[in-house]
């Protein structure tokens, strides 16, 4: 898709197709494949035991036969853009001098699409390196909007991803995200703001307060992640988007009384005994 030799820029070209620039010059990441599996597991680790710190992931690895040292472990967690999840004070700052928001949605009544919108990052392993995956996900509906990989932790896919979202579907009342810095740094804060919309962090170590993001990263991982092994960028981006336009359009959801994420979001229609139960952040 991308011509290196058309007159076009790279920069404009990515543009017009919608990809994150730093895709354009990926190269698979000089880790060993020893580690790139260890990660791997570390992932899966995490999924099934998200307050689990490096101390306990180097345990669970021993009781596989991995033999790793703690620094060895915090290093691929730190690589992995992950940690372990549980509620402590909030002594620090996602980055230095980036705002943190209060988180919104405690108690909020969520009945209808485009209330609240959520987004997130993951990391996505293939067979050689790895990227990370960052999705715009409409909260009543769990329909996944807008969607973006890139072989880095930089904001500028993820603004690619929540400006999309905001020119094809419109605004959400209410934003919600971690307190990552991609997050609180100013030019993403700056493009909610620009377009009036009410911006809310989770609490630190609280993945509860996004829970229905985490839950989309279990499907992704279990259900299309998990079953390949991608060998380029390229790969990983088609086949995530097939993934994607099963969950949307036919993936049902026992939340959604077995219907769609699809049906939930263009034909919104809630069983009055479902209205502020399911559909109410915990």
């Amino acid at each position: 898709m991308i011509d290196r030799s058309h007159d076009l820029p790279l920069r404009r070209q990515a543009q017009l197709l919608q990809l994150s620039r730093s895709s354009l010059y990926y190269e698979p990441r000089p880790v060993p494949p020893a580690d790139l599996a260890i990660m791997r597991r570390i992932d899966e680790l995490h999924l099934e035991y998200p307050f689990a710190g490096s101390r306990m992931l180097r345990d669970l690895l021993a009781g596989e036969g991995v033999e790793i040292g703690r620094q060895h472990v915090i290093t691929m967690m730190r690589r992995m853009g992950i940690e372990a999840i549980y509620r402590r004070p909030n002594t620090s700052k996602a980055a230095p001098g980036n705002k943190i928001y209060p988180y919104l949605l405690r108690g909020l009544v969520v009945d209808r699409p485009d209330q609240v919108w959520a987004m997130d990052i993951t990391y996505i392993p293939m067979a050689r390196g790895f990227v990370y995956l960052a999705v715009v996900l409409d909260w009543f509906s769990r329909r996944v909007l807008t969607w973006r990989v890139s072989i880095d932790l930089s904001v500028d896919f993820c603004l690619e991803a929540v400006e999309e979202a905001i020119v094809r579907y419109g605004k959400p009342d209410i934003f919600n995200t971690d307190q990552g810095s991609q997050f609180t740094s100013a030019a993403f804060t700056g493009v909610l703001a620009d377009n009036g919309i009410a911006i809310s962090m989770d609490g630190r170590g609280a993945w509860r307060d996004n829970v229905f993001v985490e839950r989309l990263w279990r499907s992704v991982k279990y259900e299309e992640v998990y079953l390949k092994a991608y060998d380029s960028v390229g790969q990983a981006r088609a086949s995530l988007g097939c993934y994607f336009d099963f969950y949307n359009r036919k993936r049902p959801h026992s939340s959604l009384d077995r219907g769609t994420p699809d049906r939930a979001y263009f034909e919104p229609v809630i069983p009055r005994t479902l209205a502020g139960i399911i559909f109410s952040p915990p």
